[in-house]
């Protein structure tokens, strides 16, 4: 099969780990061998000189229309947004920037289908190529690309629009299966679409702990909490500070960036924290395996997730979790071997984190529990969707 994968957050020399997840899926798919890929990433830049002034945006000028980035091809069109107003405009500004590309490419070497990654803006894009190329398309829901979007008005008309048109749609947990089924989405084309693991990297150590703590830019005494994640509202990394006063001597290593830090840093320091609290910046992959195999625990707290990458990962490093109950939270921590399940408040935090310290879980029940996680998994899964919407 020949797909075109549609994808607006996929890794670049500009952002390495954006949308790495992404890739990571596309390769596994690719490495069955029945399948060749064309990857499209669109790179939204808003009008000059913002382009120039704005970050991230000024680090993705540069970026070619034909990029490889590790041994893949991957295209680039620009189409123009405009940062905090009208996202109502982005899909068709997506779709209008992939369609001379998409067209040329068809005409060479057709098409079997197309894919869409996330369902805003890549999913009504998705739907508006199809209609032009005569092709099938799929989406594939995460998190807030249904939770979030589908609040904005004029966004939710073309999700829903492009939900009910694809041949076929995935999402990573059953939670957010039932989501896309509440948008009047027969649920007999949703297919579950697990994430995968990165085991060279994620997994449980066989150093201890107080050794791992050594590898890692952090002081050495004390718990250490771990919190994977772009610092914006929804991630919730405040409510963990907010636990830090009732949690003596732990540390929290916040790994991300994002419009909420100079924010979490005046909470930090108006509580009285701010010597435990360490803002590490977006890392590496094999940095952030390191800093969650070294952590006692791993603190989501988020308003809304689909199934978060994060949460996989650090159970396969044996750290166990605490989450708040939304999203597929449930599908992962079915018991309490993999962690806690809390409230979205400061209070229930220190709570679990309390508890977690005081008897610690296995590292390898934890790391149990996503056993059957993998990137060739998702890789195999990938490839039967698309060909039974072909087929």
């Amino acid at each position: 099969m020949r797909i075109l994968s549609l994808s607006t957050l996929y890794p670049s020399a500009a952002a390495p780990n954006f949308g790495r997840f992404v890739e990571l899926s596309l390769n596994a798919a690719e490495a069955t061998g029945e399948v060749a890929i064309t990857r499209i990433s669109p790179n939204g830049l808003p009008p000059w000189p913002l382009s120039r002034l704005l970050s991230p945006y000024k680090e993705r000028v540069g970026l070619p229309l034909e990029d490889e980035w590790r041994d893949r091809r991957v295209l680039r069109p620009s189409f123009t947004l405009l940062p905090g107003m009208a996202p109502a405009r982005n899909a068709a500004a997506v779709a209008k920037a992939a369609l001379p590309l998409a067209k040329r490419l068809h005409a060479e070497q057709p098409f079997d289908a197309i894919d869409a990654q996330f369902f805003w803006p890549d999913g009504p894009a998705a739907m508006r190529l199809a209609d032009e190329l005569g092709l099938p398309f799929s989406i594939k829901a995460r998190g807030s690309d249904i939770h979030h979007w589908t609040n904005v008005d004029g966004c939710r008309e073309q999700i829903v629009e492009a939900a009910q048109k694809a041949a076929g749609l995935l999402a990573v947990s059953e939670a957010i299966a039932a989501d896309i089924a509440a948008l009047g989405v027969d649920p007999a084309k949703i297919r579950i679409h697990r994430t995968g693991i990165d085991r060279e990297l994620f997994h449980v150590p066989h150093q201890g702990r107080a050794a791992l703590r050594t590898l890692v830019p952090l002081p050495q005494d004390g718990p250490l909490l771990v919190s994977v994640g772009a610092l914006i509202p929804r991630k919730g990394q405040g409510f963990v500070i907010e636990a830090l006063p009732q949690l003596p001597a732990v540390q929290l290593a916040l790994v991300g960036e994002g419009e909420d830090q100079a924010k979490l840093q005046m909470l930090a320091r108006d509580l009285n924290v701010a010597d435990r609290v360490h803002f590490l910046g977006p890392r590496p992959h094999a940095e952030i395996a390191q800093i969650v195999q070294a952590a006692d625990a791993a603190v989501l707290p988020s308003s809304s997730e689909g199934l978060a990458n994060a949460w996989i990962e650090a159970l396969a490093c044996g750290t166990p979790l605490v989450i708040t109950d939304i999203g597929g939270a449930r599908e992962v921590l079915r018991d309490d071997k993999g962690g806690r399940i809390v409230e979205r408040n400061a209070a229930s935090i220190a709570t679990a984190v309390s508890e977690l310290l005081a008897s610690p879980l296995s590292r390898d029940a934890v790391a149990a529990t996503v056993a059957d996680y993998s990137w060739d998994r998702n890789g195999s899964t990938l490839v039967e969707h698309w060909r039974r919407m072909v087929g």
